[in-house]
């Protein structure tokens, strides 16, 4: 057992055209229920890139190592933090198709702070009634609509 303080994080991305105005939003709660909700927004992005800063903002916000189990509705963010990223690193950031790993300037911070926490995630099924799921996206495309405006 762990003694890491624990967190639990939810995340969403959105973009308003790909590439577009985006939105990034979390939720960040304590084992005691406490919550902490952080969000963003970019010009000309892509919802892939929205979706991993969420992530990233939500980590780097933590000031110690932590436990952290993360909710997303990105395959592309669950499956690149625990399946595609050891190999990428392995590779020197090159992708299954051998090119270069797309938003290497997102990816490389997370896996040093992959590092620094211990990460588990899992995947949900977005625009299915997820409540902080749908309080993420509801946020993000917020974000993104502000800067479409």
């Amino acid at each position: 057992m762990s003694n890491l303080p624990t967190f639990l994080l939810f995340t969403d991305g959105a973009c308003l055209g790909n590439p577009g105005p985006g939105g990034w939003a979390y939720i960040l709660r304590d084992c005691d229920g406490n919550e902490v909700v952080g969000s963003g927004s970019q010009h000309d992005t892509t919802n892939q890139k929205m979706e991993v800063t969420a992530v990233l903002r939500a980590l780097e916000s933590l000031t110690q190592a932590s436990a952290v189990e993360i909710h997303s509705d990105s395959q592309y963010v669950t499956k690149g933090l625990m399946e595609w990223m050891d190999g990428w690193i392995k590779k020197g950031w090159i992708n299954a198709a051998k090119k270069p790993v797309a938003n290497q300037d997102l990816w490389k911070p997370l896996a040093e702070l992959r590092q620094k926490h211990t990460i588990t995630t899992n995947w949900v099924k977005g625009h299915a009634g997820h409540p902080e799921n749908e309080r993420c996206d509801t946020i993000a495309s917020a974000e993104a609509e502000k800067l479409s405006q």
